[in-house]
């Protein structure tokens, strides 16, 4: 593949905290690598700026190997920007062209608040998980991989769904800011194993119910959550979540 340098134009959002209204500022960035990732020539931006005596730019990230889901970046439009099943640390520079014009802002939800610059709150997911994405059940000593058989069109079903990672993607896509692909994803991947039988339908009403707590939107079902997902996860989750959600409550009403 082809190396090559390129001048780029960065619209950033800066946004100093939560009460500060933020505004766009624009960068210059030349010679950037076209194998850099994104999070690099970020870093290349940003020890311009301190070499200048000026505020870093504040943005998520840590493993920078697509698995931790901090690096939530809203580029030209779209979650993580233009490559499909991607995230932005794994996103390189020869997704754009030398002269281009690259805008950056932080995901845009309410329950996801702007903390500085391109930061969000995302604690709203891990409370999601905490109400109920996860199985109390005493395991004792280590039980053979196969002591407990389970369908491989589940297994398989539940481990896609277990690869979501929580970066909230799904929810900067939604215009409802909707959080049900992840929960659904939850649900799924915990539900379809029989280690999460026991608080199957307790699991699923307490985090709804906490998601709605949180303020996520509705589901507009128009996919873009599906769309934008940088592991691929299935819209279908979200039916799934629909169906284990209204027999859980007709059982809760009796």
């Amino acid at each position: 593949m082809e190396h090559y340098n390129m001048n780029l134009t960065l619209k950033v959002w800066r946004q100093k905290n939560q009460s500060d209204r933020g505004q766009f500022e624009t960068y210059k960035v030349s010679n950037i690598s076209s194998e850099m990732s994104f999070l690099e020539m970020f870093d290349v931006l940003n020890e311009e700026l301190i070499q200048e005596g000026k505020d870093p730019i504040a943005f998520d990230h840590d493993c920078r190997e697509g698995i931790c889901g901090m690096c939530s970046m809203y580029i030209d439009g779209k979650p993580h920007g233009p490559w499909q099943e991607n995230t932005t640390c794994q996103l390189h520079m020869r997704a754009f062209k030398d002269g281009d014009t690259i805008t950056v802002e932080p995901w845009r939800a309410n329950a996801f608040p702007v903390l500085k610059d391109l930061v969000t709150d995302r604690t709203a997911f891990d409370r999601i998980i905490q109400a109920g994405g996860f199985i109390s059940v005493n395991t004792g000593n280590a039980v053979d991989a196969n002591a407990l058989p389970i369908e491989k069109a589940k297994a398989d079903d539940a481990f896609a769904a277990a690869a979501c990672i929580g970066c909230g993607a799904c929810v900067a896509a939604c215009k409802n800011s909707s959080a049900l692909l992840f929960v659904g994803a939850k649900v799924a991947h915990l539900g379809l194993l029989p280690q999460g039988e026991p608080e199957r339908k307790e699991r699923v009403l307490n985090m709804v119910a906490q998601m709605d707590k949180e303020g996520f939107g509705a589901c507009t079902s128009t996919g873009a959550c599906e769309a934008t997902c940088p592991k691929g996860i299935s819209i279908s989750n979200i039916n799934r979540l629909n169906k284990e959600y209204l027999v859980a409550s007709l059982v809760s009403e009796k």
